[in-house]
């Protein structure tokens, strides 16, 4: 099966401190590396890879994974990432470069204290809360 890439623009004035955040946080089980000269880095996880690059103004993460873990990675990412920059508002909008419908995670404060789940319960049985 050949795997997939999905891609978040995440606008923000902070995108070297969320990046570095995101990539020490979810990198723990897996592995994670972060440079601060580059601005980049990346996060493993078991179905597949994020990489993580600043420009001024945007954090982009490119996470590139099988088809049957994107929906659960995009979401890992995106609530930790909203949870990390709630003060600033932070909206993560995935990409996928097949043309699927990618997710969003914003804050809405609708999700009893789960940012980025826009209205959903507990996470589906067999799927992580947190990578």
């Amino acid at each position: 099966m050949t795997d997939l890439t999905t891609v978040a623009d995440v606008a923000t004035e902070r995108p070297a401190r969320y990046g570095k955040q995101l990539a020490a946080h979810l990198g723990r089980r897996m592995g994670s590396d972060w440079s601060d000269d580059d601005r980049a880095g990346w996060i493993q996880f078991g179905a597949g890879r994020a990489v993580l690059t600043c420009t001024e103004s945007t954090l982009r993460i490119e996470l590139t994974t099988e088809p049957g873990s994107v929906g659960t990675l995009e979401d890992v990412i995106g609530r930790h990432l909203v949870r990390f920059g709630a003060r600033d508002e932070l909206v993560v909008a995935w990409r996928r470069d097949d043309g699927s419908t990618g997710t969003r995670q914003e804050n809405t404060g609708e999700d009893e204290g789960r940012p980025g789940r826009e209205g959903a319960g507990p996470a589906p049985t067999g799927l992580p809360e947190t990578v």
